[in-house]
């Protein structure tokens, strides 16, 4: 098992980035495909069509973002946290997903930066 932090600053407020990883409609806009989210604890939730599923834990309006990710049967749980935070004008979100199963660590790594944040990014800054 291992563990993937990174962050990554936008160009948008932090209800913007909160607002576009929470709601599925917005969601699907950056991603392509249809996704189910609610940002409640307890609520499950699947993206790409279902390539990501998981449960939310906690939620903490416009900061903060704990989830489960299901990879199957596994020893301990895969949580991913991510907060969203002030930085001068922009906002950072910084991403701890911890027990990531080591076979599918790369693809993970490369999940998050490319196509998971990195869309975010584009998302919010450029349309």
């Amino acid at each position: 098992m291992k563990e993937f932090t990174f962050s990554l600053e936008i160009t948008s407020s932090q209800e913007e980035v909160y607002n576009a990883l929470t709601n599925s409609f917005q969601i699907e806009l950056w991603t392509g495909y249809p996704a189910v989210m609610d940002e409640n604890p307890g609520t499950v939730f699947s993206l790409w069509e279902g390539d990501i599923t998981g449960v939310n834990l906690e939620i903490v309006k416009d900061y903060k973002i704990v989830q489960e990710w299901f990879f199957g049967e596994t020893e301990r749980p895969s949580i991913v946290t991510l907060l969203i935070k002030k930085a001068g004008s922009r906002s950072r979100i910084e991403l701890t997903h911890t027990n990531i199963p080591d076979e599918a660590y790369d693809e993970i790594v490369e999940g998050w930066k490319d196509y998971y944040l990195g869309s975010v990014k584009n998302f919010l800054e450029f349309y």
